[in-house]
């Protein structure tokens, strides 16, 4: 078999083919250490390929019906909406993906955004080099903070943890109502109107892209916050700088948009008052980054076992 894989991981070049060639055997092992998104190129390096390896940019269809020998798909990420998946159907290629290397990485960012919002770290920075004081910078704490979390997976349960070490009071809305110490699941109408801080944390698809619209964003406080570091679809943007803009809620920060960076400047978000932005960079810790390809390679080596694992 030919394994390719089509860009870097966020590692050295030579710690993942190393990681890669240790469960491969006598299979071929193929990397490409620049990442080429345009779909001539990424037929020339699929097109002989019974597996691939690929991040977070757009496989569509036109890419792998020029790859006959193609079976397998290892998604190096946490998401895969952005590989053509009814097509993988039809042609019966498995589609494997890397749930939970970035647990820890996108919730310490959550937390990194919930407290600069809150105590103005990045203004208090430019004020203090300009020779000013802390007047009108002064924010709240954390602790008696009812904090909403719209998705409770993994990485939703990790940010309710870390709220309940900030005592907090946690909320929770997801499809299937779990039982976890500390955390009250309720209805989302009544979370998004009743919560200080609203923190993101469903996949993207069908029932989710538009999820919070500008009527779930209209139920949120005055003095509320909202952190989105799942997929930018999932939030209505221009709703969500409509509110900033008018003061319907106090700030938001934002990982992730519609599109992957680079993002148009003229983006509603990038314009809007107290929003800060960050390049989609939630995941990419240096340990996310390590423990991302052992899990690329636990999959390719289950898969050519014959027994695939993490299968989306």
């Amino acid at each position: 078999m030919k394994i390719v894989l089509l860009e870097p991981l966020g590692i050295p070049d030579e710690t993942l083919v190393e990681k890669i060639k240790a469960v491969a055997g006598d299979n071929e092992v193929v990397y490409y250490n620049t990442r080429v998104e345009d779909v001539p190129t990424l037929i020339e390096r699929s097109k002989d390929a019974d597996a691939v390896v690929l991040s977070n940019f757009k496989y569509p269809k036109e890419v792998m019906e020029n790859c006959p020998n193609l079976k397998y798909i290892c998604v190096a990420f946490t998401g895969y909406d952005h590989v053509d998946m009814e097509y993988c159907r039809q042609r019966g290629i498995q589609i494997s993906n890397c749930a939970g290397y970035s647990t820890s990485a996108v919730a310490d960012l959550v937390f990194g955004f919930i407290i600069d919002l809150y105590r103005n770290i990045i203004k208090c920075n430019e004020v203090v080099r300009e020779g000013g004081t802390k007047a009108g910078l002064i924010g709240p704490e954390l602790e008696g903070k009812k904090l909403g979390i719209i998705g409770a997976g993994a990485i939703g349960l990790r940010v309710a943890k870390i709220a309940q070490a900030f005592d907090c009071e946690v909320y929770a809305y997801s499809r299937t109502e779990k039982d976890v110490p500390g955390v009250k699941f309720v209805d989302m109408d009544t979370l998004m109107s009743t919560c200080d801080i609203v923190s993101v944390h469903v996949p993207q698809n069908a029932e989710t892209i538009g999820l919070i619209s500008a009527e779930k964003i209209a139920l949120m406080k005055e003095d509320a916050i909202l952190i989105n570091t799942a997929r930018g679809p999932i939030v209505d943007s221009q709703a969500l700088a409509d509110a900033l803009n008018e003061g319907r809620i106090a700030g938001a920060a934002v990982d992730v948009f519609e599109t992957e960076p680079p993002i148009d400047p003229a983006h509603p978000l990038l314009n809007a008052k107290n929003c800060i932005a960050t390049p989609h960079v939630a995941f990419a810790s240096v340990q996310a980054m390590y423990k991302r390809a052992d899990i690329v390679a636990e999959n390719i080596k289950a898969y050519l076992a014959g027994n695939p694992i993490n299968l989306v």
